[in-house]
């Protein structure tokens, strides 16, 4: 069923498929012609030995074909040439299935079809398990305009067709086409298709499921940016309230007054779930019992405790932005002890990359795309570090935020409309219902670039508006302390895929996750130890038992 519909949406796009062929046994000897596919254009196809050096992608874990290609080639409006260039990879002991892979930040480049399968191992990939794989660079190359600095991996905002293959049309095309390949070469369609990625490859995931229905069997969904034009919003509030208290952001906060935050937050709330342990499991009853003003230095106080500027502050941030209506642009934020990890201080307060100007992330990264991509009309933006800094201490958060609905001539789609799933504000997902797919979704408390809250908050519509039968094919979980992606104290060694597998293939409703530590999460094992939790579908939490504390099974979701 799922690939029939792939075909047709083949067929609306203008793309043909020869059909079903026997199994090219020869990788290297592979065509266009091979495929038969209008507009493809293939770049390369090589076997791959398992070892090979795959770049950031690691070794090859199984012996595949590797296909580079293109579709959906074009010059903008100004000027670029544009094309989804793309990677298929073939393992050669296929399962049978498929895996198409949403990649982060703002593509741009072809990430190794591995399929990373976004576990704490990060050897455990859909490709070494036998899927074939697909990941694209989203329409645009992110190195066209080296001399652009940091900039330039945004000037692709320009082009109103490479912001639509961004936001959602690279997978559109691309799924279809990815399919067809894969049936040609194997002589047989995918069985079981999934999707899924992290971060705004968790955004392409929930875009997926909005606006293809019927494409995908299961998605996995890794604290999604499905708000991102917003979330850029907030990090111009986050930069403009930090620069403000010393004048520099680096230095608003320091690596002590983030340990003076987490004490705090774990003195109101580390024992709701039964058990002080480093580890906030009731994320909701903890936004309640943490009092942040209690950690106010009074009478003369000057350590251990925050400044009242600090502490304004920190509100600010928390409660996320307001336009000029005073109507909330996007969610508040959950106080959590992982906002003292590394991870949280190199996106938000300070990073350790020189060339940065050891600026946080949301500055070298967040100006760029908020001026060029998110906004209408774009505005071009140099990409020296004090540069980008400006740019966000100068926007105008209660005005200049309508620029992410805005549209002209040129523009027609507003970065909210080509960015976010349809619906999001209020989903139903019916079709996506009705097609079977499921849909597993996790999300770190303490992200400190997409707010947890904002995917609670789409859950629980979610939830309201089927009935209070969300559950039935997603189930969303809260990873306590988890920053934006892993590290942080935290239980970072999870597999979210297999469970999915499971709920897809066999009906197996995922009811909690166990999930460890890292060895090589070095804040993890200093706050937590060698421990195993449960992770439990929203809004339950886990309780302490009683029994070994270390152990997962003293716990239960309730």
């Amino acid at each position: 069923m799922t690939h029939a519909t792939t075909a047709i949406l083949t067929t609306l796009l203008g793309l043909t498929a020869a059909g079903a062929q026997a199994q090219v046994e020869d990788c290297s000897t592979l065509s266009a012609e091979s495929f038969g596919i209008e507009g493809l254009e293939l770049v390369s196809a090589e076997p791959v030995a398992t070892g090979a050096d795959l770049g950031r992608a690691g070794p090859a874990p199984v012996d595949h074909c590797s296909i580079m290609a293109r579709i959906g080639q074009h010059t903008g409006i100004d000027g670029n040439d544009y094309a989804i260039t793309f990677n298929l990879r073939l393992p050669d002991d296929w399962n049978g299935d498929f895996y198409h892979q949403f990649n982060g930040g703002n593509d741009g480049s072809v990430v190794p079809a591995t399929g990373d399968l976004k576990s704490g191992d990060r050897s455990q990939t859909a490709l070494g398990r036998g899927y074939a794989v697909v990941s694209s660079d989203a329409g645009h190359d992110g190195r066209a305009h080296p001399d652009a600095g940091m900039a330039g991996a945004s000037r692709f905002g320009f082009d109103p067709q490479a912001r639509a293959d961004y936001g959602y049309g690279a997978v559109v095309k691309l799924h279809p086409v990815a399919l067809d390949m894969t049936e040609a070469y194997y002589g047989s369609p995918p069985d079981v298709i999934y999707g899924g990625g992290a971060s705004n490859g968790g955004r392409h995931a929930m875009v997926a499921a909005a606006r293809m229905p019927q494409a995908f069997d299961g998605l996995l969904i890794g604290y999604p940016g499905f708000n991102l034009p917003r979330a850029a919003v907030q990090h111009a509030l986050d930069v403009q309230t930090l620069t403000e208290l010393t004048g520099d952001i680096r230095t608003a906060f320091s690596t002590d007054d983030m340990t003076v935050l987490q004490s705090g937050i774990l003195a109101a709330c580390d024992g709701l779930d039964g058990l002080e342990d480093g580890f906030v499991q009731d994320t909701a009853a903890c936004q309640g019992a943490f009092d942040i003003t209690a950690l106010q230095c009074t009478g003369g106080q000057n350590s251990d405790c925050l400044s009242a500027a600090q502490v304004t502050a920190l509100q600010t941030i928390q409660a996320g932005p307001k336009d000029a209506d005073g109507v909330q642009l996007y969610a508040p934020w959950a106080w959590d002890p992982g906002m003292a990890s590394t991870n949280y201080r190199l996106w938000k307060l300070e990073s350790n990359v020189p060339p940065w100007g050891n600026y946080p992330r949301i500055v070298v990264l967040g100006a760029p795309s908020l001026a060029q991509v998110f906004t209408t009309p774009p505005t071009r933006i140099d990409g020296a570090n004090d540069a980008l800094l400006q740019y966000l201490l100068d926007f105008d958060v209660a005005e200049d935020s309508a620029r992410i609905t805005a549209t002209d001539e040129t523009f027609t789609e507003s970065a909210m409309e080509f960015m976010t799933p349809p619906g999001a504000d209020d989903p139903h997902l019916e079709e996506t219902r009705a097609a079977g797919t499921k849909l597993m979704i996790f999300h770190g408390v303490a992200d400190p670039v997409f707010s947890v809250l904002d995917t609670v908050n789409w859950y629980e519509t979610l939830d309201a508006n089927t009935g209070g039968n969300a559950a039935e094919f997603a189930r969303l979980f809260v990873v306590p302390g988890m920053p934006h992606g892993a590290s942080g104290p935290t239980t970072d060694e999870v597999d979210f895929f297999t469970p999915l597998v499971d709920w897809v293939e066999n009906g197996t409703e995922p009811d909690h996750i166990v999930a460890g530590v890292t060895e090589g999460n070095a804040e993890g094992r200093a706050a937590l130890g060698d421990v195993t939790r449960k992770l439990c579908p929203w809004p339950m939490v886990a309780q302490y038992l009683g029994s070994e504390p270390a152990d997962a099974a003293s716990f239960i979701c309730l």
